[in-house]
């Protein structure tokens, strides 16, 4: 006597499913936030001419009187042209209690890479207005100020031709090394710092900018950043996607951070 209850064979599900379900979700994760960053750049117009743009203050710092103490500086603001859909340019601004100006360290692809105030210290670069990455006073900057401008001082890639967009040493390359050598300051630059990551020592695996973590790096090309000031990162080719605990946000490449304001 037959059992009705007997089952019947069930369908197998194709082998490798959800690992291609897993590829397809990482890399929408990448192309999509770059498609609708690049959209927005067409839709938005923001092409001006760059050689007529502003360099003006924004007005983000206060004068720089004597008897303001001591303070460090890290802006960022999309690059010109269409670069500014992928990237943004960063610059370190550094100040001594009583000196009367602020120094400003660029790292350019034109004349000396590295550019001592060749801007006003909060200038919009090339019309862009700039964000503040990092703004630290008092005694915590006074003890990095050293620190800083000698890693300004003893940087590798100084010379005329080393400049490289990509994936670097570019700008964002110059800053993640000089703040590598102050890590107290606790810094991490934007995920749209195309270049921090490149090994600008020539070591694959280092401390993480922020001293709490690491970074390991294939080059600039691909990579992988742990931290506690960073949160977790990978770079495929640049491009970055992240996830910040401390301060709860996902980063993603072109458009950057989305979440609680850092």
């Amino acid at each position: 006597m037959s059992s009705t209850s007997s089952s019947e064979p069930r369908l197998a599900r194709p082998a490798g499913r959800w690992p291609r379900r897993l590829a397809f979700v990482f890399a929408a994760l990448f192309v999509l936030p770059i498609a609708i960053a690049s959209a927005a750049y067409w839709i938005e117009g923001r092409a001006p001419d760059w050689s007529a743009s502003g360099r003006a203050s924004a007005g983000l710092l206060p004068p720089p009187e004597p008897h303001r103490g001591a303070s460090v500086h890290v802006f960022a603001a999309r690059t010109v042209r269409w670069r500014g859909i992928f990237a943004t340019h960063t610059w370190i601004v550094v100040k001594e209690a009583g000196a009367a100006r602020y120094d400003r360290f660029d790292y350019t692809a034109w004349g000396q890479p590295i550019r001592v105030n060749g801007f006003a210290a909060d200038a919009r670069w090339f019309g862009e207005v700039p964000e503040v990455v990092l703004s630290v006073t008092g005694e915590a900057a006074a003890g990095a100020i050293p620190r800083i401008r000698e890693a300004v001082a003893a940087y590798a890639w100084r010379n005329v031709g080393d400049y490289r967009a990509w994936p670097g040493p570019n700008s964002n390359t110059f800053v993640a090394a000089v703040l590598a050598a102050a890590p107290e300051l606790q810094a991490h630059l934007p995920a749209t710092a195309i270049g921090k990551d490149y090994p600008h020592d020539g070591r694959w695996l280092r401390p993480a900018i922020g001293g709490l973590g690491f970074q390991a790096t294939l080059g600039g090309y691909a990579g992988l950043t742990v931290g506690w000031h960073e949160g977790v990162e990978i770079n495929l080719f640049g491009a970055i996607l992240g996830i910040d605990i401390r301060r709860p946000a996902i980063n993603l490449p072109a458009i950057g951070r989305l979440g609680v304001a850092d």
